[in-house]
């Protein structure tokens, strides 16, 4: 589930407010142990996912670098070929 989770940081575009939020959402899965809640928890759930988003545009904004910021679809080229060498495929 985790490694589903992507850095957000110093990436040129800016992550975006789903990228954020999707990124929240797997985190508060993987602590809750659940995929999709219960009724009687899912307030709780929801709650927990708009703060821990709210927290990770804090903690994004408030980082600084002097790295220059990373591609995206540079990125995404070498998890491809990092998967490719992973499992052998085309």
């Amino acid at each position: 589930m985790c490694r589903n989770i992507k850095t957000l940081f110093n990436f040129e575009p800016p992550a975006t407010e789903e990228e954020i939020r999707a990124a929240s959402l797997q985190f508060v899965r993987k602590l809750s142990g659940f995929n999709k809640p219960s009724q009687a928890n899912e307030e709780a759930f929801n709650r927990a996912v708009d703060d821990v988003a709210e927290a990770a545009r804090v903690l994004i904004a408030s980082l600084s670098t002097t790295a220059q910021p990373r591609d995206r679809e540079v990125e995404a080229e070498k998890a491809r070929e990092r998967s490719r060498q992973r499992f052998g495929r085309d």
